[in-house]
């Protein structure tokens, strides 16, 4: 059966253009929609996770303009004119060195908060890539504090990105 795409979850639908890993969407969406339903029900990226709804866990983390947000809280119709980058994003001209050195540290273990961590590294890379000072391990503890993980005990994910942040 074909989805009533006049109205769904909470009135009419907007029409937003925006870049998802590259690619330029135009589509119509609910003024309610969450990012998250977007880019996993709508445009069929299933690397971003549906974790705790809430905005605590990270799991849903996606880049919106080189900036990490929880897609899980972010109305879709905010997309318009922006850039998306999804986990999927970070591996499409080959894999990108924020996921290399996850992987090198044996920072994945169920790899259900990679995704989410893999792009809160990337916005601290982003951040401080133009920054005279290079981030110390505290701060790089705060940039991924939005991130929980209940296998690796944290210690090789900061390993990872600390390699990632401070080259050489």
């Amino acid at each position: 059966m074909k989805k009533d795409n006049t109205r769904r979850r909470g009135g009419e639908f907007q029409e937003i253009a925006f870049t998802i890993n590259g690619r330029k969407v135009k589509t119509r969406v609910p003024p309610s929609m969450l990012l998250l339903d977007l880019i996993r029900d709508e445009l069929s990226l299933k690397g971003t996770k549906p974790g705790c709804l809430e905005g605590e866990c990270g799991a849903c983390s996606v880049l919106i303009d080189g900036s990490a947000v929880n897609s899980c809280l972010y109305l879709a119709v905010n997309t318009h004119g922006k850039e998306v980058t999804t986990i999927e994003g970070l591996s499409g001209d080959g894999p990108d060195p924020v996921l290399e050195s996850l992987i090198r540290n044996g920072a994945i273990q169920c790899g259900f908060c990679s995704p989410g961590m893999a792009i809160a590294i990337k916005s601290l890379q982003n951040r401080f890539s133009s920054h005279p000072t290079l981030p110390d391990r505290e701060m790089i503890k705060k940039g991924l504090e939005g991130n929980l993980c209940r296998c690796t005990g944290y210690v090789k994910i900061l390993d990872a990105a600390e390699e990632v942040l401070k080259p050489g």
